[in-house]
């Protein structure tokens, strides 16, 4: 298994912009193997590669409910993959005390959208469309964050220290909160979508 990045391990290696996946160069299989057994392993929602130290636009998606119990579960895991991603369109207003296994104990409240409108490909290099709305949101934007070489300790107002346990027992008196929809909301997102 490949070794966590970190702030303190190679901070210069997370800031860089990932580049994208080439489905004919690139070991696209390979990629998605070490992003697995990472999160099999650790108590994280989402990885982006540059986190254990694979520079491409990629992200895997664990676990996009805030239930935090499900992250320490390794028979719990979406397995979903978004290759190459592009955020086309966002809405709405959330807040989340967000941590990082890149970013060891520091930890802080971010603004994100509520509703994102991305592109990105599938494994088979299938092109998809797709609105996210809610916590799944906001886990794909702490990791395209991420393929950009941002980190949410430059969103945050409130960046501070906390063990793991003290942020899930912050979270229980502090949850995701949803401030504003925007025009959007999650019936018309779906009408959209035709779902």
């Amino acid at each position: 298994m490949k070794k966590r990045i970190t702030i303190f391990t190679n901070e210069d290696y997370l800031r860089q912009i990932s580049s994208e996946v080439d489905f004919e160069k690139d070991d696209v299989i390979s990629y998605i193997n070490e992003l697995r057994e990472f999160c099999e392993n650790e108590k994280v929602f989402a990885l982006a590669p540059v986190q254990i130290g694979i520079a491409k636009r990629i992200i895997y998606f664990k676990n996009t409910t805030p239930e935090t119990s499900k992250n320490s579960n390794s028979d719990y895991n979406e397995n979903e993959i978004l290759i190459n991603p592009k955020l086309i369109s966002s809405k709405g207003h959330t807040r989340f005390l967000e941590r990082c296994a890149s970013c060891e104990d520091y930890v802080g409240t971010v603004d994100r959208p509520y509703i994102v409108e991305v592109e990105f490909y599938t494994v088979s290099g299938e092109k998809k469309h797709e609105f996210f709305e809610g916590f799944k949101a906001t886990v794909f934007c702490h990791e395209y964050d991420h393929l950009n070489g941002i980190l949410h300790i430059d969103l945050a107002d409130d960046v501070q220290k906390m063990t793991y346990e003290q942020t899930i027992e912050y979270r229980k008196e502090h949850p995701y909160k949803i401030i504003s929809y925007d025009t959007l909301k999650s019936k018309e997102v779906r009408k959209i979508i035709k779902i």
